[in-house]
């Protein structure tokens, strides 16, 4: 199985790929070469960052004290995918838009900025980066959905679910080993699969409100494991990769 990619890819980074117990700097540096050398065949990159542990970390600790509600529960988790989308942004700092996409407002100005870039391929001006980096937006919202929501933007059908799974399973896997995985979905299919409303911390594949938005737009969301680059690099490449295509 194989997809083949236009020259802007988006890719929703999972917080546990970035930030399982601590801070992955052995795939970050992997990641970080990974990236330019796409960068120099041509391609640029929207990189979504989740929210990690740190996120889990003062969810949990802000509950423990006081029960708080799930619009604050998702602020916490908001701020922690920033703290990622600037740790990624210094990294790729060189050639990475200084500016991340932390609200739909920012979304559309990129998006406007890379239609002007297209149109005026000599101009001196900078509007579009190698690598933009986007974050948490507003409560209940995931970083899925904006990831699916900057695709749409950018009128790009298609983004890359980078996160642990390495397939969308009928099932969760770790409970129940023998789950059928899937290399073919589509969003009627998928949603059956899922809840149906977002709720802070829940984790799927590709969550509810993501999959509604995907449906809509009939745009396509490729699931991978992200930490494998080698299989990263063959979805890329446009060969065959293991992973779960939903459209």
């Amino acid at each position: 199985m194989s997809y083949q990619f236009k020259q802007t890819i988006i890719i929703s980074l999972g917080g546990s790929i970035i930030y399982p117990d601590e801070i992955d700097i052995n795939f970050l540096r992997k990641f970080n070469l990974f990236i330019r050398r796409f960068i120099k065949k041509g391609y640029k990159f929207i990189i979504v960052t989740g929210g990690g542990k740190p996120a889990r970390v003062f969810q949990e600790a802000a509950y423990k004290v006081s029960k708080i509600n799930n619009e604050d529960k998702d602020w916490l988790g908001i701020h922690a995918t920033r703290l990622n989308a600037h740790l990624l942004r210094t990294i790729f700092s060189d050639v990475a838009d200084p500016e991340i996409i932390d609200s739909r407002e920012k979304s559309i100005e990129r998006a406007k900025a890379k239609k002007t870039s297209e149109a005026q391929p000599h101009t001196n001006a900078k509007l579009w980066y190698g690598v933009t980096i986007g974050s948490g937006w507003r409560p209940g919202w995931s970083t899925d959905f904006i990831a699916a929501q900057i695709a749409a933007d950018f009128k790009i059908k298609e983004f890359v679910n980078a996160g642990k799974p390495a397939y969308v399973f009928e099932k969760d896997p770790q409970r129940f080993p023998q789950a059928k995985k899937f290399e073919k979905l589509s969003w009627g299919a998928y949603r059956k699969l899922i809840p149906s409303k977002w709720i802070p911390g829940f984790s799927s594949p590709v969550d509810p409100i993501a999959a509604k938005l995907c449906q809509k737009e009939k745009m396509a969301a490729i699931v991978i494991n992200g930490k494998d680059l080698k299989n990263f690099k063959n979805l890329l490449s446009g060969k065959d990769f293991q992973g779960t295509i939903i459209s």
